[in-house]
C-alpha cells in the first residue's frame, strides 16, 4: 500500500472494490447483523463504528477483524483503540470479529498476513479511537453546558474537572451516535501515549490456559455429524474405485462420500469416521506426478539453473557468458561462487485443520478458524450460489497457522458435503492429513557469484533462483505486471551497496502444492544471500560484522541492530579459539515485512554434536506497541526457524511426501530452544511487522557460527543431518 491510513467514512459512505460490490472501510458504520446485543434487544443507540461498541450497560467492546492465531492482535489491537479513546486496556471487552464486509479493509478483505496487523492497523484503529472520543466529549459539552475544551475522557466517562461533573458513556450514545464523524480527529502525540509502548499483558492468555478458548477444533454445533476424508496419496492422483461396505458396517458411520477431492467418510464422532475411512477400499490412479521425486525436483531445479532466468533486478555491469558454470583455484583474484539447496518445508501447526458449516436455503453458516473470513465468504457464495452476505462465518481462535490457513480447501469440503447432505458437518483432518496434503514452503535452489575488488570489496553480484512459484496459483495476475517476488524476496531487494549486479530467476513447477510458510522467500533467500556475505567475508579476511557494515553506510536501521545484536553477544570474544576449541558465532540480519532484524548465534561443537548455547536478536520494528508481544513474536520466529534450520524437510518419493507426524518432522522441543535474548530498538518509524521477520535470519546465523566453529560451510538445509545428527 501507498499508504497505511484508510479513509474514515461514516456508514452511509462506502468504496467500490472488487467485483462491482460496494465495500465499508474498516471503521465503518455497523452492519445489520451487529445491530442486536447478545440477548437481542434492539440497542437504541450506538457510536457508528463495527469494531467499537459502547453498551448500555457502560461496557466498551472491541472487535479485533484480524484473526489471532497467537501472535497477539487481541492485545495490541485494542490498545490502540483504548490509547485514543482515553480508557485503560482493562476497560475494553475484546472479541473476535465475525466474517462480514463492516469488517474488511479499504483493499476489500477481511485477511490476516504479510505481518501486517499492526502496521495496517496502527492509523485506522487509533483514528476510530479519537473519532469516538471526540464525538463523545461533543455530546457531553451539549449535556453539560460547556465547551468540550473543557472536557477529558477519565475511565468510561467523560468529566468536567472544573465542577467535578461526570457523565457515563453510555448516557450520551443517544446524542454522540447522530453527529457526523470527525474527518480529522487529533491523534496523541507520541510523548503522551498512556498504553503504546508499555508491556501490557495479554488479554487471551487467562482462556488458553483455563481450556476456555475454543479453537476451531473444538466447535460442537447441534446435530452436526464428523467427516474424514482419504485423499489421494499422490499429488495430482485420483480414485478409480472404492468399496465402502467394511467402512458403512462401522458402528457410527452413516455414509460415504466422493468429492473430487477425495472420498468422505460421514459419522456421528471423530473416531467413527477415522474408523470408517481406515476401512475403505480405495483403487488410487496415481496421476502425472506418481513417479516424480525429490532427486527428479532437484534435477529439475539443476536444469532452470543452467540457463539465464527472468530478470529480478540489474544495475551496472556484470561479466558475461558461462557466469555459474566458470572453474576457480581459489585464487584471490578468482570469482567466488556457491549453490545453495533447500528443501519443502510444512506448516505443522499444532492445531490440526478442521471447519463446521452448515448450509441452509437462505444461508451458510461457518464456524472455522482462518486467516481471510473474506475469503471464506467469497468461496462459500461461489460454492453455494448465495450471495457473500449469506455466508455467515463464525471466527475462532486459531493454534498456529504460519500462512495454511489462508488456504480455502479444508472448509469448502465441510460447505460441500453439508450443502449435499442437508446437516451440519465438522470437517477434520488428521495430523497425517495435514503433514501429506500441505501447501508446502517451496523448495530452492539457486546459485551466486561475485567478483572481490583487490581491498576484498564486492565488485560484482550475481544471482540465479530456482524455484516454484507460490503466486501462479494464488496472484496469477500479478506476474504478469513484473517480478515473482514470492520466489526472489530477500535477495532481489537486499540492502547491500553493490553497484554491479544481476539477479535472476526461473519459475519451476515440480508437481508439489507450494503455499505461504512464514516469512515467505525471504525464509530461502535470506539464508543463501547471508550465507554468502559471510563466505565473501572469509574471502576478503574482513571481520564479518565490519564486512557487513561497510555496505550498509546508506541504511541506518540496519546498521543499528547489527550493532546493537553484535554489543549485547559480546561479539568477536572467540576469535583466536574458536575452531581449536569448537566454538563459534556467527551472524545474519535482514529487512522484511518493514521490520530490521540481526541475530548472533553461539555454537560449541561437542563430542555430543551441535550445541546452540545463545541467540541473541535486535529488532527495529518502528513504533513499539507492546514490547511483551515482539519479544515473543521474535522467540516464536526464531524457534520456528531452527526447527526448519536443524531438521525441517518434507522430501517425496513416488509422487507422495514420505513424512507422516511429528517423529518424522520433528518439532523443536523445549528442552532443545537455546537461551534467547531480544533487544528493541526504541523508534518513532511507522510500525513494522513482528510475525515473521526473525524467522528468516536464524539459519544464516546458525549456519556462520558453524563455520566459525568448525570450519565446514554448510550450503544446504537442514543442518542436523549434514552434522551427523537427525
Amino acid at each position: 500500500m501507498l499508504r497505511r491510513e484508510f479513509v474514515l467514512l461514516s456508514g452511509s459512505a462506502a468504496l467500490a472494490l472488487g467485483a462491482g460490490l460496494a465495500r465499508t472501510t474498516l471503521v465503518a458504520a455497523a452492519t445489520t447483523a451487529l445491530q442486536r446485543g447478545a440477548d437481542g434487544a434492539q440497542r437504541a443507540a450506538r457510536l457508528p463504528f463495527a469494531m467499537l461498541d459502547i453498551l448500555p450497560t457502560n461496557d466498551i467492546v472491541v472487535r479485533v477483524a484480524k484473526s489471532e492465531m497467537g501472535q497477539g492482535v487481541l492485545t495490541s489491537l485494542p490498545m490502540l483503540v483504548a490509547e485514543e479513546l482515553g480508557v485503560e486496556l482493562a476497560d475494553v471487552r475484546v472479541e473476535l470479529a465475525p466474517g462480514a464486509a463492516a469488517f474488511r479493509d479499504a483493499r476489500g478483505g477481511q485477511i490476516t498476513g504479510y505481518s501486517s496487523s499492526v502496521s495496517s492497523s496502527f492509523l485506522p484503529l487509533r483514528a476510530m479511537g479519537a473519532a469516538a472520543r471526540e464525538m463523545l466529549i461533543i455530546a457531553a459539552a451539549q449535556r453539560l453546558g460547556v465547551v468540550p475544551t473543557a472536557l477529558r475522557v477519565r475511565g468510561r466517562t467523560v468529566v468536567d474537572d472544573a465542577t467535578g461533573r461526570a457523565v457515563p458513556f453510555a448516557d450520551l450514545l443517544e446524542f454522540a451516535s447522530m453527529l457526523p464523524i470527525p474527518a480529522a480527529p487529533r491523534l496523541t502525540a507520541p510523548a503522551d501515549y498512556r498504553l503504546l509502548g508499555r508491556a501490557l499483558p495479554r488479554v487471551d492468555t487467562g482462556n488458553k490456559v483455563d481450556g476456555s478458548a475454543q479453537f476451531g477444533i473444538d466447535v460442537r454445533v447441534p446435530g452436526a455429524r464428523v467427516a474424514v476424508l482419504a485423499r489421494p496419496p499422490t499429488f495430482g492422483g485420483s480414485y478409480q474405485s472404492f468399496d465402502d461396505a467394511a467402512a458403512l458396517a462401522m458402528p457410527g458411520v452413516e455414509k460415504v462420500v466422493p468429492l473430487q477431492s477425495g472420498v468422505a467418510v460421514v459419522a456421528r464422532d471423530f473416531w467413527s469416521a477415522k474408523r470408517g475411512r481406515d476401512a475403505l477400499a480405495i483403487a488410487w490412479q496415481r496421476g502425472a506426478n506418481g513417479d516424480r521425486s525429490s532427486a527428479t525436483h532437484a534435477a529439475e531445479l539443476d536444469a532452470a539453473l543452467s540457463k539465464p532466468g527472468k530478470l529480478a533486478r540489474a544495475e551496472g555491469q556484470v561479466p558475461d557468458g558461462q557466469l555459474f558454470a566458470a572453474a576457480t583455484t581459489n585464487q584471490a583474484s578468482d570469482p567466488v561462487f556457491a549453490e545453495y539447496r533447500l528443501p519443502f518445508l510444512a506448516h505443522a501447526a499444532l492445531e490440526p485443520l478442521a471447519a463446521t458449516a452448515h448450509v441452509q436455503a437462505d444461508r451458510c453458516e461457518v464456524w472455522v478458524g482462518t486467516q481471510s473470513p473474506s475469503r471464506v465468504q467469497q468461496w462459500g457464495a461461489k460454492l453455494t450460489g448465495l450471495s457473500e452476505d449469506r455466508i455467515i462465518v463464525h471466527t475462532h481462535t486459531i493454534g498456529g497457522a504460519f500462512g495454511r490457513r489462508g488456504e480455502w480447501d479444508y472448509y469448502l469440503e465441510a460447505i460441500e458435503l453439508s450443502q449435499r447432505l442437508a446437516v451440519p458437518i465438522k470437517l477434520m483432518w488428521t495430523r497425517e492429513d495435514d503433514m501429506q496434503h500441505d501447501f508446502y514452503r517451496p523448495a530452492n535452489a539457486t546459485r551466486l557469484a561475485a567478483g572481490l575488488a583487490a581491498d576484498g570489496r564486492i565488485g560484482w553480484f550475481a544471482g540465479r533462483v530456482a524455484a516454484p512459484s507460490i503466486n501462479r496459483r494464488r496472484s496469477p495476475a500479478a506476474l504478469e505486471r513484473g517480478v515473482d517476488q514470492s520466489l526472489v524476496e530477500g535477495l532481489f531487494d537486499h540492502l547491500y551497496s553493490i553497484g554491479n549486479q544481476r539477479i535472476d530467476y526461473h519459475e519451476v513447477e515440480l508437481g508439489v502444492p507450494v503455499g505461504y510458510w512464514r516469512s515467505v522467500g525471504h525464509s530461502s533467500n535470506v539464508f543463501v544471500l547471508e550465507s554468502f556475505i559471510d563466505e565473501l567475508a572469509q574471502r576478503a579476511g574482513v571481520d564479518p560484522l565490519t564486512y557487513r557494515l561497510n555496505m550498509l553506510a546508506g541504511e541506518p536501521r540496519m546498521r543499528g541492530v547489527l550493532e546493537a545484536a553484535a554489543e549485547a553477544a559480546n561479539w568477536g570474544r572467540y576469535a583466536g579459539e574458536q575452531r581449536s576449541a569448537g566454538r563459534g558465532q556467527g551472524l545474519a540480519c535482514a529487512k522484511s515485512y518493514g521490520t530490521y532484524v540481526a541475530q548472533v548465534v553461539d555454537v560449541a561443537m561437542t563430542a555430543a554434536g551441535l550445541e546452540i548455547e545463545r541467540v541473541v536478536c535486535a529488532v527495529d520494528c518502528g513504533q513499539v506497541v507492546n514490547p511483551n508481544i515482539i519479544e515473543q513474536q521474535m522467540h516464536s520466529g526464531i524457534i520456528f526457524g531452527l526447527t526448519a534450520a536443524l531438521r525441517g524437510a518434507i522430501t517425496i518419493a513416488q509422487g507422495a511426501v514420505a513424512q507422516s507426524n511429528l517423529h518424522d518432522y520433528r518439532l523443536l522441543g523445549i528442552h532443545e530452544s537455546p537461551p534467547i535474548e531480544v533487544r528493541i530498538m526504541a523508534s518513532r518509524a511507522s510500525p513494522g511487522g513482528c510475525g515473521e521477520p526473525s524467522t528468516p535470519v536464524i539459519a544464516p546465523a546458525l549456519a556462520n557460527a558453524i563455520f566459525a566453529a568448525s570450519g565446514r560451510r554448510l550450503r544446504q538445509l537442514p543442518l542436523q543431518p549434514q552434522l551427523g545428527g537427525v
